[in-house]
């Protein structure tokens, strides 16, 4: 697993790192949200008004960094890689909706990754 402070050179070794800083269940529940409601956003312009594209990285990163702030107790990834974050979030989310996340959870070493489905959430 990369450290922190060696850069990462692709989204295959930065995917793990991504997962190993979204450990706490609530903090990727709280992903979960954002991301849904960016994706609801994205949809509301395409059918309903532009202005909504506004919304959607205003719902998933408020969502995401409070969850980093408060939650997790650690620095966004975003800070350091914005589009492979980017990417990391609809993957986890995706990854959760299809019953993938816990098996990824626990191949980057997340020992919680059992409860963590979409029947409990």
């Amino acid at each position: 697993m990369p450290k922190p402070d060696v850069r990462i050179s692709s989204f295959a070794d930065f995917y793990p790192y991504y997962l190993t800083e979204h450990s706490d269940p609530d903090c990727r529940k709280l992903h979960y949200v954002g991301t849904f409601f960016s994706i609801l956003a994205v949809i509301a312009a395409i059918f309903i008004n532009p202005f909504w594209l506004i919304a959607a990285p205003l719902a998933g990163y408020g969502f995401a960094w409070f969850a980093h702030f408060k939650v997790e107790k650690n620095r966004p990834a975003t800070f350091t890689y914005p589009v492979w974050s980017l990417m990391g979030d609809y993957k986890m989310f995706f990854s959760w909706l299809t019953g993938k996340l816990p098996a990824q959870l626990m191949a980057a070493g997340i020992v919680d990754a059992p409860a963590d489905n979409v029947s409990e959430t």
